[in-house]
């Protein structure tokens, strides 16, 4: 049922709430597709007639999507679908995660919780690297769990190469390494407490095992990031992305992320589950695990608080709430002796939060760049492909991507996009920049109209330099005057 949901739709354009994410990596697989296979040089569409290499995550998810491009052609659910596929695999690894530390009953409640939170319904179907980086997350922290349990090498390698690949894909998912210390460190008498294993059945790895795995999960993604940070330092538009995002901010800020994460992240219900959760496990050891990931998240998203105005930044959320929800479920099922009570209370619990979770995600698929997008295929029909565009879109290159051209956001300063302009003469200096290097289409979306309006000697400026090639109540496509090009 979890997987079937992701399947609704998964041929969507990116035009929902996350749009600009979406478009972003699929520019890159789309220039793997077509520029060549360049692993180590992911290109984006905004950097006008530069190549637009910039620094990013481990590409691995653009370049397996433009490999199936080469099979199938370019289509959208291609991209959708990675996401999918690696949520499905993460789900019984996480359900046996859960198992070991709390039992099956409050497995199966996770289960449900994990698989349902409006958060992780919606991310778990976009062509984004986030949840490809907590399943496998999910994935190396179980087998690490085995690991310790048993002593068995193979669990080594099975977790390592998972989590070095989640911290490769989204740096942030190095935050797993709190949970991972906390094993560690308990073993060998925190696992087994509550089950039918015996507690000495845990142990703690050799100090040059230890080492070995810190090495697989944490060397590749030092190497790749520094060659990021290279290709950012070095090419044009000097980008790196999720570069600013350590501030901390105020606590009206806080306040208001906390509110997201209560409602439309994990709903009120499973937040008070997990928050009943907390306080039932206080005491039990083995909980430790999702307390110490829960620490590690609070001190991230305080520290990178600008970073986190980006809700999927709080994805690893879900899973620890759905744990912490399963141990206050199974609590309160223990609570309960009658048969047709616990089932009864179970369904009306189980139909409330899917009820919920679906009505708290529903906005999330909105087609709120819906313009952007037929904007672009305008272009795309209208425009040579060699012509560069500038688009006030406010910073969302999904103008770019259906138009399969390049150019650059308007505002945009050093090729990065610098929001509203504070006058005409802003507007008018930076469109004649941009003229100058060779930008020969100009378009507005819906949101940016009101340029036109509010700053009339830039509106002015435009009548006497371009024609209105092409208008409708969702965009207005300019063809510029050449200017003699800067090199």
């Amino acid at each position: 049922m979890a997987v079937a949901v992701r399947l609704i739709a998964i041929d969507q354009p990116y035009i929902d709430n996350w749009s600009w994410r979406q478009s972003d990596v699929a520019a890159i697989a789309r220039n793997y597709y077509e520029s060549g296979f360049h692993f180590a040089y992911p290109q984006i569409d905004w950097a006008g007639g530069a190549p637009g290499y910039v620094g990013t995550e481990f590409p691995i998810l653009p370049f397996l999507a433009a490999i199936g491009y080469k099979l199938a052609g370019v289509h959208e659910w291609i991209g959708r679908l990675q996401a999918v596929i690696f949520f499905a695999v993460s789900l019984p690894c996480f359900f046996l995660l859960v198992r070991e530390i709390s039992g099956q009953l409050a497995a199966t409640w996770a289960l449900l919780f994990y698989s349902f939170a409006p958060l992780s319904l919606f991310a778990s179907r976009e062509f984004m690297p986030d949840v490809p980086s907590l399943s496998l997350a999910i994935i190396g922290l179980y087998f690490f769990l085995r690991w310790i349990e048993n002593a068995e090498k193979r669990f080594l390698f099975a977790s390592a190469i998972p989590i070095s690949l989640s911290i490769l894909v989204k740096l942030p998912s190095v935050l797993i390494v709190a949970p991972l210390a906390y094993v560690t460190v308990a073993a060998p008498n925190a696992f087994g407490i509550g089950s039918k294993r015996k507690s000495s059945d845990g142990h703690r790895p050799p100090l040059q095992l230890l080492i070995l795995f810190a090495a697989i999960a944490l060397l590749p993604s030092a190497i790749w990031y520094w060659h990021a940070c290279q290709i950012a330092e070095n090419f044009y538009p000097h980008h790196f992305f999720g570069a600013g995002g350590i501030r901390i901010m105020s606590a009206s800020w806080s306040w208001k992320i906390l509110k997201q994460i209560i409602t439309s992240s994990l709903t009120p219900l499973l937040f008070a589950l997990a928050v009943a959760g907390l306080f039932v496990a206080r005491s039990t050891r083995n909980a430790r695990l999702f307390q110490w990931w829960l620490a590690a998240m609070i001190l991230f998203i305080i520290v990178a608080g600008y970073g986190n105005r980006h809700q999927w930044y709080q994805l690893p959320l879900v899973p620890i709430a759905a744990a912490l929800a399963g141990v206050a479920c199974a609590f309160i099922g223990l609570k309960l002796t009658s048969r047709l009570v616990k089932i009864g209370l179970s369904i009306l619990l189980a139909g409330s939060f899917v009820w919920v979770a679906c009505n708290y995600a529903a906005p999330f698929y909105r087609p709120v760049a819906a313009e952007l997008r037929d904007a672009g295929l305008e272009l795309k029909r209208k425009t040579p492909e060699s012509a560069l565009i500038i688009a006030a879109d406010n910073g969302d290159p999904t103008v770019f991507y259906y138009a399969a051209r390049k150019g650059w956001h308007f505002l945009e300063k050093d090729g990065i996009y610098n929001g509203n302009p504070s006058d005409s003469e802003q507007v008018i200096v930076d469109l004649e920049v941009l003229r100058k290097h060779g930008a020969s289409y100009l378009v507005f979306t819906k949101n940016t109209f009101w340029w036109l309006d509010y700053y009339g000697a830039f509106a002015q400026h435009l009548a006497e330099n371009a024609t209105l090639m092409e208008t409708t109540s969702g965009f207005k496509i300019y063809e510029l005057r050449s200017v003699k090009a800067s090199p």
